[in-house]
């Protein structure tokens, strides 16, 4: 195994998953959506060919788990072909999906290439909840439909609730729905404030009451519901006490391969100025993974400083999330804000308990080519 450059002496593991975003080109117009500011178009996503040769390069670098994703990677109408490819070379696929502009044919089709798993997006559990964020007139019947065929198709599936002051009241709603459509997972996944959620930060903080609810509701789902249904959950940073483990370590688990073919440790990285990304079209996997100086940016616990460097939790959480760090204090290696060690913790627990509280602004929407526009309101995030 390689070593890496910053001293610590455990060795580099191969990466259990690859995120896949096949394309940003996506039905819906979330408001929280992860995918960069300034959006990868159709003329500029990796070909068919291209595709199939990362699969194949990842399953020879170790990948166990291939999460296809995009935007709405059912846009691409060489789905079927690339799930193919992938079990061809034994990978596990589980398609991330909004199940708008997907259907039980196809749905089929895709499980016939060998197709492992779905997992589909929930905005809300009313029409109303769901149409205020995605923008999509008749999203949640169409979602319902293809969890059902995805039941009826022996499919295994998830379903991914994403929460926010808006529909975080709802969350006994979200479980109950999982049950009553055969769920074998759901994740109950907070915003995380990156990318066009970053943008919307505002408008999409939970208060802290709502979170002592949800809480609450969680611990006696996750107590009442065991063996019946398998609960995953992520808390807003904004209000936690400890940083969440980002990506499981930089460059530890995951890699990430954007529609362009830009590799990176995770989907948000991009935020993070100086670092340099190689991509497919010029390098195989291996390298990028062993090699790059971004992969290497952050890894093991050499780069630290205090207090993470004699952080008894420094290999636990990893000293938090670099691109947090990034985005809110411009210094990339600082300690994640999330921490309590944090000198500037306190200040981030404020911020979030003021927007919370504030009436919320409207929604700023994930649209292609809207970069230019949301410039100001960026700049406003980062410095509030």
């Amino acid at each position: 195994m390689t070593q890496p450059p910053n001293g610590s002496p455990e060795s580099i593991e191969p990466p259990m998953g690859l995120l896949a975003e096949l394309t940003h080109r996506c039905p819906l117009q979330c408001p929280y959506c992860s995918n960069p500011l300034e959006l990868v178009r159709r003329e500029r996503e990796l070909e068919t060919a291209d595709w199939s040769r990362v699969f194949a390069e990842a399953a020879e670098l170790g990948v166990l788990q291939l999460h296809l994703s995009g935007g709405e990677p059912a846009l691409r109408p060489d789905l079927e072909t690339l799930v193919a490819r992938a079990a061809a070379v034994g990978l596990y696929t589980n398609l991330i999906t909004s199940a708008v502009g997907l259907d039980a044919d196809r749905l089929a089709r895709l499980r016939d290439a060998g197709l492992h798993h779905v997992q589909i997006s929930f905005q809300d559990v009313t029409p109303e909840g769901v149409e205020l964020i995605g923008r999509a007139p008749g999203a949640l019947s169409k979602k319902i439909a293809l969890a059902r065929a995805a039941v009826e198709l022996g499919l295994p599936w998830t379903l991914n609730a994403v929460l926010h002051r808006h529909n975080l009241d709802r969350v006994e709603r979200f479980l109950e729905l999982a049950l009553e459509l055969g769920a074998h997972r759901i994740e109950l996944a907070n915003v995380q404030y990156y990318g066009w959620g970053f943008v919307n930060r505002a408008a999409l903080m939970p208060t802290r009451a709502q979170l002592d609810r949800f809480r609450a509701v969680l611990e006696r789902a996750v107590r009442e519901l065991r063996g019946r249904l398998a609960i995953d959950y992520v808390i807003p940073d904004y209000y936690a006490r400890y940083p969440k483990p980002c990506m499981s370590g930089w460059g530890r688990s995951v890699m990430v391969v954007a529609p362009d073919g830009t590799v990176m440790p995770c989907h948000a990285a991009w935020v993070i100025p100086g670092l340099t990304f190689p991509r497919v079209q010029e390098q195989p996997l291996r390298a990028i993974w062993y090699e790059s100086a971004a992969f290497n940016a952050f890894r093991g616990t050499g780069w630290m400083r205090e207090p993470c460097r004699s952080c008894p939790r420094r290999e636990e959480d990893f000293g938090g999330c670099r691109c947090q760090a990034a985005m809110l204090l411009g210094d990339a290696a600082a300690t994640d804000p999330a921490c309590a060690l944090s000198p500037h913790h306190e200040a981030m627990v404020q911020l979030a308990e003021r927007e919370s509280t504030a009436p919320p602004p409207p929604f700023t929407y994930r649209r292609m080519g809207a970069r230019t526009t949301l410039r100001q309101r960026e700049l406003a995030a980062a410095g509030a």
